[in-house]
């Protein structure tokens, strides 16, 4: 019996390596005999992200036509100075789009914005010739997405009715040190922070065109939403009752599908809308949905075929 296919993946990961650029580029080491990248003191040793052909036999295994590929979070660097950070981004969207040009039948590469430096993404969506289409961070640099800083990223954006990929980063909170704590909960609390200031900072409303995605269905979000209109609606201070709702801005909002539960995903679907739930697979990463069809078997039979085909084709049909 045939799989059923899935049409796009819209968190799927890849490192590029071309060796004799990153000699040039201070902090990053790549170690060809064993196939492994050292960034800035870290091993990055999941073979899989440096082989485009592993993540398309995976696709092909798996029924997935189309994947948006972007860097995996130990390559975000939001450590770096403008300048270094700069050199960096130049060489990872390069390359990524080098890697993906090659596949271009089945690979499309976000463009990486480093959200620490505002001015810089700005400059580099501005600058931006290829599908606007783009993967960022949502934490683990100062400021918050709200800041007045971001205001003219936001702005070319807009204008470009751009896609962007919000995917967590390095999370601050030495308390998650143990445990794994830091990705099992650092992660969705470092999204669900970055979409907050989003709603309630206006930058949401103000900016329709742009397709915020948030991975991990959301993070944290689907479970603070009401809570979220709850202080809306009762004028909590600080909170800009001018502006729409939280429940009408994260209407606005797509996610993945990466929650790993049933009654989580239908929460995200109630919250974000059905036809906002995108299949995400976070390849080659075991937190991910590595074997989606299994993984996705007790999700609702119309929810999980709409993540597979429908939302996606409506979303590609909108950014055409």
């Amino acid at each position: 019996m045939a799989i059923p296919r899935i049409a796009l993946d819209v968190h799927a990961h890849l490192a590029p390596i071309e060796p004799s650029r990153l000699l040039g580029i201070d902090g990053v080491r790549w170690d060809a005999s064993q196939r492994k990248l050292d960034v800035d003191g870290h091993i990055v040793g999941i073979g899989a992200l440096f082989s485009p052909e592993s993540l398309i036999a995976w696709m092909d295994e798996q029924g997935i036509e189309r994947a948006w590929v972007s860097i995996p979070p130990p390559l975000y660097r939001a450590h770096l100075a403008e300048e270094g950070a700069r050199v960096w981004c130049r060489y990872v969207n390069d390359a990524l789009a080098d890697v993906c040009a090659k596949h271009e039948s089945r690979l499309s590469a976000l463009v990486h914005l480093p959200l620490e430096h505002p001015e810089l993404a700005q400059e580099i969506a501005a600058a931006n010739t290829r599908e606007t289409r783009y993967a960022a961070a949502a934490g683990g640099y100062d400021g918050t997405l709200s800041d007045d800083a971001y205001a003219p990223l936001w702005r070319v954006l807009d204008r470009q009715g751009a896609f962007v990929f919000l995917h967590p980063g390095h999370c601050c909170d030495t308390r998650l040190a143990n445990f794994y704590l830091e990705n099992l909960m650092g992660n969705p609390v470092e999204t669900a922070v970055a979409a907050s200031h989003l709603v309630f900072g206006g930058v949401a409303a103000r900016h329709p065109k742009i397709r915020f995605c948030l991975a991990h269905g959301g993070g944290a979000t689907a479970m603070l939403a009401g809570r979220y209109e709850r202080g809306y609606r009762t004028a909590r201070p600080g909170v800009d009752t001018s502006l729409p709702t939280p429940r009408t801005t994260l209407g606005r909002f797509y996610v993945d599908s990466i929650v790993h539960d049933p009654q989580a995903l239908a929460l995200s679907a109630s919250v974000f809308g059905r036809d906002h739930v995108l299949f995400g697979s976070d390849w080659p990463f075991p937190m991910g949905l590595l074997t989606p069809h299994t993984q996705l078997a007790d999700a609702d039979p119309a929810l999980a075929e709409a993540i597979r085909t429908e939302n996606a084709h409506k979303l590609l049909d909108g950014l055409r």
